[in-house]
């Protein structure tokens, strides 16, 4: 698998974990979707450096 790829799932996964549809989720407040923000600002940096 190329790591485009495995980034990809990874990034599915976690955007799938952020819905506070869960009860056990829904007092998380923003702290998920913002460490998911955090994450795909870094991935889209690293690709306009060329480095991913």
């Amino acid at each position: 698998m190329s790591l485009g790829t495995i980034i990809l799932v990874v990034v599915v996964l976690m955007l799938v974990g952020v819905l506070p549809t869960w009860p056990h989720s829904s007092n998380w407040g923003y702290a998920p979707s913002g460490v998911l923000g955090t994450v795909l600002i870094v991935l889209l940096i690293l690709l306009l450096l060329g480095k991913l």
